[in-house]
């Protein structure tokens, strides 16, 4: 897996999924040749290597024991987690088309790792119980759709969507979508603490704390739900609630592309041609969770925007940890913490290879992509259910 002679880790990721399906226990060689996978050598994993082109080599059983004593020094900042099963992964989003595309689902389609969708008449049912992780599409649990009320309040697909999901809430008992989305992010949180493995990228991570933090509040303006918002809610919020921020001020305005204070779009200076963010370094032996969530080629990846492009780590609570930021502006980009049982991981941005996607815009072809840093982080986030898991240290 590392930069010079692997020629797809994209699906490399889909080659581990499909063993662990079939039983048979991956060893994930952490910080060796850029985070490679041990598997049982067999004509049928061979065979499937070269279908996906994945790119691998036979070792012999004194090649993988040196290999593995090498990892095990203490002087080598180097570990072999073993994965045991493959994950049952969910993804969270609405049927239909939307006018835009998601990252995760696109690699693990692209990976050929399995999925399904799920929404919100399925988590209120107690449905994200059936599976070990779960992503979160781009979405707004606050209830204003999005924010793209300025721009795009007139297009059909945004009137379309808006009936949906006012539809859907009224179908499920509510008289609001934010009151919907609320007990939506309620239960998700409850998974977590149960001991899920949940994950989000661009909107779906700040507009998911603020709907905790708003709980019982008004914050939609008429335009979203008929009727104003409450007075003063900004000092309603409660920042307990909360995963990972903490003292953020909300967006007011249902004109402004922007839900609070936490994401960094409108605080950026910095050239596309210099945007890069840098991967933290962990203890491979002290702090696997880290060290596999960050698992790469290299440790210096193609930043890229979205509604919600990085964090502001003044606004991050102090039990959260960065694993991925871009120092120039003091910003987090990935981030993870633990709550309760559970973990969750957030990732800044849209899409790791399209550097200011848009709606309407084609989705990107993974195939001229096969070895992108940004997406690999992705997949080290699937696969984390199927290890074995030690207490973090740090």
């Amino acid at each position: 897996m590392d930069a010079d002679t692997q020629k797809n880790h994209l699906k490399a990721y889909g080659i581990t999924y499909w063993s662990l399906a079939r039983n048979i226990k991956v060893k994930w060689l952490l910080n060796y040749r850029g985070g490679s996978f041990l598997l049982p050598d067999s004509k049928a994993v061979q065979r499937e290597c070269q279908i996906r082109g994945v790119s691998f080599e036979v070792l012999s059983n004194t090649n993988t024991e040196e290999i593995l004593e090498t990892i095990s020094s203490p002087s080598k900042n180097m570990a072999a987690v073993v994965l045991e099963k493959a994950p049952k992964i969910a993804v969270y989003t609405p049927n239909g088309k939307s006018p835009w595309d998601d990252a995760v689902t696109m690699v693990l389609t692209y990976a050929e790792i399995p999925y399904e969708t799920i929404y919100d008449t399925e988590v209120l049912d107690d449905g994200l119980l059936l599976f070990d992780w779960l992503h979160l599409h781009h979405e707004d649990f606050t209830g204003q759709y999005g924010k793209f009320y300025r721009n795009y309040r007139s297009a059909s697909w945004y009137i379309e969507e808006k009936k949906e999901a006012e539809a859907l809430a009224k179908s499920l008992g509510y008289n609001k979508v934010s009151e919907a989305k609320r007990d939506v992010a309620l239960k998700i949180r409850d998974y977590v603490v149960g001991g899920g493995f949940m994950f989000a990228m661009c909107s779906a991570t700040d507009s998911f704390d603020i709907a905790l933090s708003a709980t019982g509040v008004d914050i939609c303006e008429p335009m979203f739900d008929d009727d104003p918002s409450e007075p003063n809610y900004q000092s309603k919020l409660d920042y307990h609630k909360t995963l990972a921020f903490t003292d953020y001020i909300l967006e007011r305005s249902p004109l402004v592309y922007e839900f609070s204070s936490i994401d960094m779009t409108s605080k950026r200076s910095i050239p596309k041609e210099t945007d890069y963010f840098s991967l933290m370094d962990f203890s491979a032996k002290w702090d696997p969770i880290p060290t596999m969530l960050c698992q790469n080629h290299t440790a210096l990846v193609k930043g890229f925007m979205g509604q919600t492009t990085a964090f502001a780590r003044e606004l991050i609570k102090p039990n959260v940890l960065v694993m991925g930021e871009n120092r120039t502006n003091q910003e987090a980009k990935y981030i993870h913490g633990i709550k309760g049982k559970g973990f969750f991981t957030f990732y800044g941005g849209h899409d790791p290879e399209d550097y200011t996607h848009k709606v309407g815009d084609p989705k990107t072809e993974l195939d001229l992509h096969p070895t992108s840093p940004g997406y690999r982080l992705i997949l080290n986030n699937v696969l984390f259910p199927a290890a074995k898991k030690k207490k973090q240290k740090t």
